[in-house]
């Protein structure tokens, strides 16, 4: 094994850094045995494991007081009468009103009432619009001649149903009768014998 090593220390010398045998069983065996990061002495490894088994005692201690601890002060609460329940609530109305005070949840609040205002101003724009041009309409003697169409339809059936009434017509017959009228009050009749007017004249 020695003459194998040095046989390597010469290539290593030779060649360089790198070695183009790979690593062999023996190599990994010496390799495996010198612990680089284990650097204690006996009587130092004595003293940590000590040391260690001291700490593991003292936190053993401690978890038991503090459940002994928590044990007391769950009773405490349950003799004021503060269940688990009561408590999530107070520390979510806590939360809240720590959020609330926020200056991000104020600014935010700030920046939403505003958007919702110009929002409402434009929605009333838009109303006053719409109105204004539903009553520009309603002046228009399109909508006027359609109005009159309709107050006359309905007069018609009017007249129609009580005249009816004592020749004993149905409905669907007065209704017939009022889109018949209807339709020979078209101004596209009104128009053709308006144009004949016109023409005689």
């Amino acid at each position: 094994m020695e003459t194998r090593q040095q046989e390597r220390g010469q290539g290593h010398l030779r060649t360089g850094l790198l070695d183009p045998e790979p690593l062999t069983e023996v190599d990994e065996e010496m390799v495996s045995e010198v612990d680089l990061y284990n650097t204690v002495t006996d009587e130092e490894r004595e003293e940590i494991l000590s040391e260690l088994t001291k700490l593991e005692e003292e936190i053993s201690t401690l978890r038991q007081v503090l459940a002994s601890k928590e044990k007391h002060h769950s009773d405490l609460k349950a003799k004021l009468g503060i269940t688990p329940l009561s408590e999530l609530k107070q520390n979510f109305n806590r939360s809240w009103y720590d959020m609330q005070t926020s200056t991000a949840y104020k600014k935010t609040s700030e920046t939403l009432s505003t958007a919702g205002q110009k929002t409402s101003a434009a929605f009333t724009t838009l109303g006053t619009a719409i109105s204004r041009k539903f009553g520009d309409m309603r002046n228009s003697p399109s909508f006027k001649s359609f109005e009159e169409k309709v107050e006359s339809t309905v007069s018609n059936i009017k007249q129609t149903k009580v005249g009816s009434q004592g020749g004993g017509g149905s409905f669907e017959e007065v209704l017939s009768s009022a889109a018949h009228a209807s339709a020979q009050e078209t101004p596209s009749n009104n128009l053709s014998e308006s144009s004949d007017h016109e023409r005689t004249c």
